[in-house]
């Protein structure tokens, strides 16, 4: 099995924090990342960004991701 980069570990670790966030906007109406950066601040709106562009990265190599 090949190893996974750096990256692959980055977007992995920034696409469960979106899953968090989402979780905990669906559960208790509370956004983490809005309680941290401000509400659509810059700063927010790059970690959005990066979450977003980390679950196009994982749906692309997903295939890779597959134990064997």
């Amino acid at each position: 099995m090949d190893r996974l980069s750096a990256l692959d570990w980055t977007a992995i670790l920034l696409v469960i924090i979106g899953g968090l966030n989402w979780g905990l906007i669906g559960l208790f109406d509370f956004n983490l990342v809005a309680a941290i950066f401000g509400p659509m601040t810059t700063f927010s709106r790059i970690v959005y960004s990066l979450v977003g562009l980390s679950a196009i990265y994982l749906s692309f190599i997903s295939t890779r991701l597959t134990l064997e």
